[in-house]
């Protein structure tokens, strides 16, 4: 028996005990469920694929979204020979090894390849760099697949080469659409054993899929192992998949996606949307102490004075996580969260620093005004460190005008309360207190009393 019928033998052997969603993955662009905006009829990429003029590309999307069965359907339709790595087990000498294979195929039989890698962000930078002259060989095209943004996992260089396509998870549509396929389907699918699925049921495999058609298909495939009735209950789809489908990492863009819409909804003074985000976060595992510094940063940023009972409240949070820990300290957190999302807003403490902090950094930085220098020495008194000082208590209102800042930078005011919660009260006292400024303060070089 020669080693080609031994392939095609195994080949044979794969297609029957390969997992559903394996046995099902679309054959050609027309089978594609979704991504209408990608490779639908018109499409740039459909047209490019359709004419053989493909170049290099990077398939970004979340597991389960179609990017290995989109990079197989490319090479079989521009019939390409399809070769597949992954960055988790191959390497520089692999990636070597298949591009030089592809130029010796395409000299021998004139085809081309399709070398498609499969967690391209699995390379390092010099993995990356290594391969940066490949990517426009003629002999073969390269696909990539990512499930991590390629602004930050892929090299500028690579980055440039290629065109990035995104590939958004699949909505519960789609996945409905795929799982009622795979059911009908006698060939490759279960429709050979006569199986039926209610609509709970099917409801209920779509939510926990989370828009993963490989997840969906392989428990759909389990929970029919136990079908003895002919039906797929509920039951038995909650049995399969024990879990929802995990699209959250918690070291990537979700992680940061997350947080990102946990400040701004707290932001907005929503406290409903905020404390889903908070339950997203800890319940997909985020780091707790992490969630609770962002909390604490924006009692800060956003809240300020308006409300400072915000930052100590989000310090006891902190405090709790620490003593209860998880998962009792959710609830802290949960408070924290909630007070902060309904507490009134101000970042002028946010702007006034940036503004004093951008004149430290754009500005001469003269040396400390002389009547505000302690004087602990005989030498530091005679040369006059602290003359002129006026000590507040001594004054009406405990206030008075002298000049507290470098002669550069006379004037110049950093913060600036809104009207509302707390900061309409400082308002008003900080507009008292720069009236007083202005009256008692002297003149520039005016000599001043030395109060104390």
């Amino acid at each position: 028996m020669t080693l080609d019928m031994f392939e095609s033998r195994r080949k044979d052997q794969l297609a029957v005990h390969a997992p559903l969603a394996t046995r099902m993955r679309p054959r050609t662009l027309d089978d594609i469920v979704g991504h209408e905006d990608v490779v639908g009829p018109g499409t740039l990429l459909r047209k490019a694929i359709d004419a053989d003029r493909l170049s290099s590309i990077i398939l970004w999307g979340p597991p389960g979204s179609g990017k290995t069965t989109l990079a197989r359907i490319v090479a079989q339709t521009t019939r390409a020979h399809f070769v597949q790595l992954s960055a988790v087990t191959s390497g520089v000498a692999d990636l070597r090894a298949a591009i030089k294979a592809a130029a010796d195929r395409l000299g021998m039989t004139g085809q081309r390849t399709v070398l498609f890698i499969d967690e391209i962000h699995r390379f390092n930078k010099a993995q990356q760099d290594a391969i940066l002259p490949d990517v426009e060989d003629g002999s073969f095209f390269m696909v990539r697949a990512t499930t991590e943004n390629p602004s930050f996992e892929v090299n500028s260089p690579l980055l440039s080469r290629s065109r990035v396509v995104v590939l958004h998870a699949l909505t519960d549509i789609d996945i409905a659409a795929i799982v009622r396929r795979a059911m009908l389907d006698t060939e490759r699918g279960l429709g050979s054993a006569k199986l039926t699925i209610g609509d709970d049921a099917l409801d209920l495999l779509v939510n926990l899929a989370n828009g993963d058609a490989r997840f969906a298909l392989n428990t759909l495939e389990y929970a029919a192992t136990g079908a003895s009735e002919g039906e797929i209950t509920e039951e038995l789809v909650a049995q399969a998949a024990q879990r929802r489908a995990a699209t959250y990492d918690k070291s990537g863009d979700d992680h940061y996606d997350a947080i990102s819409a946990l400040h701004k909804t707290m932001r907005g003074s929503d406290p409903d949307a905020a404390l889903y985000w908070l339950a997203r976060m800890l319940e997909r595992g985020d780091d707790p102490l992490y969630v609770v510094r962002r909390v604490v940063r924006f009692a800060s940023e956003d809240i300020g004075l308006a409300d400072p009972q915000a930052l100590t409240l989000s310090m006891a949070a902190e405090q709790a996580v620490h003593f209860i820990g998880m998962p009792e300290g959710a609830l802290a957190l949960a408070e924290a969260v909630v007070y902060c999302a309904l507490a009134p807003k101000s970042n002028a403490l946010y702007r006034g620093y940036g503004d004093a902090r951008s004149d430290v950094e754009n500005s001469r930085n003269d040396p400390v005004p002389i009547h505000l220098r302690n004087a602990p020495t005989r030498l530091m008194s005679e040369l006059g460190y602290g003359k002129g000082y006026k000590y507040a208590h001594d004054f009406d209102e405990g206030v008075i005008g002298q000049q507290n800042r470098p002669e550069s930078l006379a004037g110049r005011r950093y913060y600036q309360p809104t009207d509302r919660g707390l900061e309409a009260d400082l308002r008003k006292r900080i507009e008292r207190i720069r009236a007083i400024y202005q009256q008692t303060t002297p003149p520039e070089g005016t000599p001043s009393d030395d109060i104390r």
